[in-house]
């Protein structure tokens, strides 16, 4: 777990998370991401837990959850484009689902965003819903059930 509370850690994580969806915006066609919209204050305020993924002390990834007693929900996968297909959202993944006993993980992506979707459904995630928000953007909602 990392402390989103410091401000050093906060920034890292903006600067990960940005770029990262930034990548998905363009993949998707769609700039109307929340996370882009992020700041540190509101990382910082978002109630949320927060995990990364270092390697030589830098910040490769992050994981953003919240937990209650019969799920996690990801909020966030953040991987920094330079370490995409370096196996690291899988690594998350395996993380989440060993070290949490929960009955259900949910997550949401952009429906075009087909990199993430591959992901979900490689990791036996099913579709819950799909929502249309705009004309150019939906999003899927995937559910594991353990």
């Amino acid at each position: 777990m990392i402390n989103i509370s410091n401000r050093k850690i906060a920034e890292d994580v903006l600067g990960i998370q940005i770029p990262s969806y930034k990548v998905e915006a363009e993949i998707i066609g769609s700039a109307e991401i929340p996370p882009l919209k992020d700041t540190v204050h509101t990382l910082q305020k978002c109630g949320e837990i927060f995990f990364g993924y270092y390697n030589n002390d830098e910040l490769c990834g992050a994981i953003v959850i919240k937990v209650t007693n019969v799920d996690v929900d990801i909020h966030r996968l953040i991987v920094h484009p330079n370490h995409f297909r370096k196996g690291i959202a899988q690594l998350f993944l395996n993380f989440i689902e060993s070290r949490f006993n929960v009955k259900t993980i949910r997550v949401a992506t952009g429906t075009k965003n087909i990199p993430a979707v591959r992901l979900y459904r490689k990791n036996r995630f099913q579709i819950s819903k799909e929502v249309a928000v705009n004309e150019q953007l939906s999003l899927t909602f995937f559910e594991k059930k353990l």
